[in-house]
């Protein structure tokens, strides 16, 4: 396969940055403004704050400005929601509802490893 898509790595990675980005933004507005479904949580101080992690480390990830610093954040905020949130549910994430907080920490933290990449304002800045 890599032999047909790696020619192709860093804008599939790019792709990945930005829909990981903006889903994750999303997250953030639910606990924040209420939109896209959810109810905001701005009453709670936690989830005020993972609200802005989500929404502005989301932002920024999306965009590809200071990535890494903010996957970085991000994954270990995820962390931090698997442990509070579903861990006490059993030791698997498939059992426990935890899929989603495992994935956004380890997607993060590969994210965190690369950074912004090429198609990035990162890389627009260093130009």
């Amino acid at each position: 396969m890599e032999r047909w898509l790696g020619k192709y790595a860093e804008l599939v990675y790019a792709v990945m940055r930005i829909v990981i980005g903006m889903l994750f933004a999303c997250h953030g507005a639910q606990k924040l403004f209420g939109a896209l479904g959810g109810q905001s949580q701005l009453s709670s101080p936690l989830m005020a704050t993972a609200g802005v992690i989500e929404f502005f480390g989301g932002v920024l990830v999306c965009i590809g400005l200071f990535a890494g610093y903010a996957a970085f954040l991000a994954s270990g905020t995820m962390a931090v929601a698997y442990f509070m949130a579903h861990a006490s549910g059993g030791f698997w994430p498939i059992v426990n509802r935890g899929e989603m907080a495992v994935l956004y920490c380890f997607i993060f933290l590969y994210i965190a490893a690369k950074g912004s990449g090429r198609l990035s304002v990162d890389a627009l800045m260093r130009k």
